[in-house]
């Protein structure tokens, strides 16, 4: 028996639908709708089901929004949840590709999460911005090697409070970051990894923590992320979150 649908999922399932337009053009193919990133933000978006959308998904809905990204020359990728939208599964599968899974995890909003003293919210202006993009690259790399990164049009959504980044610290090191994208009272949290030479030590818990603590000084109350692997749900568990459904995408340019 599945797990009863939760009520997050569907405020989960408006955000993912609301985030991508600030920077990207949304349109519809079949019962999915397809987001495009402007261009100059360095970004790539994918397909996701089309909010509120209903209808069984088949192998041929599948087929064409993938033929129709390959026709805009961007990357070929579908994203849903699979409690929300539990045809797609199948009819992706049907259609000869097989997804990542990943758990989709909430923090309660009744658990207290405090801001860990190592860690804190850079500012847009800040040098450290560029260094904690890099490490966030080098810890997902697996490697130490951190070269800072072109901070982009993150500055920007920083500034209207779209972004938030968070940098962990030891003996004024920059250890680890991750962000958070608060849009009204949900956020999700994204991109957080500490290059191998600093882990082992509570910087990823310390990031994720701060994060949280700071979507909810912004007026948050549903905080989520997906966790990359099993290993990585239970570092994230142990901060608070708990599981609500599964994330589900598929990228064919990877």
């Amino acid at each position: 028996m599945g797990r009863a649908h939760d009520a997050r999922l569907d405020r989960i399932e408006a955000y993912y639908d609301c985030v991508p337009r600030a920077v990207a053009s949304a349109e519809e193919v079949g019962p999915f709708t397809l987001f495009v990133a402007d261009e100059g933000t360095g970004w790539q978006f994918y397909a996701r089901p089309r909010l509120g959308g209903r209808g069984v998904f088949t192998p041929d809905d599948v087929c064409r929004v993938l033929e129709r990204q390959q026709q805009l020359e961007v990357p070929r990728a579908i994203e849903w949840v699979d409690e929300v939208t539990p045809s797609l599964l199948p009819a992706v599968r049907a259609a000869g590709h097989e997804p990542h899974l990943y758990p989709l995890l909430v923090m309660p909003a009744d658990v207290v999460v405090a801001q860990d003293p190592r860690a804190r919210a850079l500012q847009p202006a800040e040098p450290h911005l560029s260094l904690a993009l890099g490490s966030v690259s080098a810890g997902f790399a697996g490697h130490d090697e951190v070269k800072p990164k072109d901070p982009g049009r993150r500055p920007e959504l920083m500034e209207r409070g779209d972004l938030v980044v968070v940098a962990s610290f030891e003996d004024h090191r920059l250890c680890g970051a991750g962000s958070a994208a608060p849009r009204g009272d949900v956020a999700e949290l994204m991109g957080i990894a500490v290059p191998p030479g600093h882990r082992g030590r509570g910087h990823g818990t310390a990031i994720t923590s701060t994060l949280v603590a700071s979507c909810r000084e912004r007026g948050v109350d549903t905080v989520f992320l997906s966790a990359g692997s099993d290993a990585a749900a239970d570092i994230y568990r142990r901060v608070g979150f708990v599981d609500v459904g599964t994330a589900c995408i598929l990228g064919l340019d990877d």
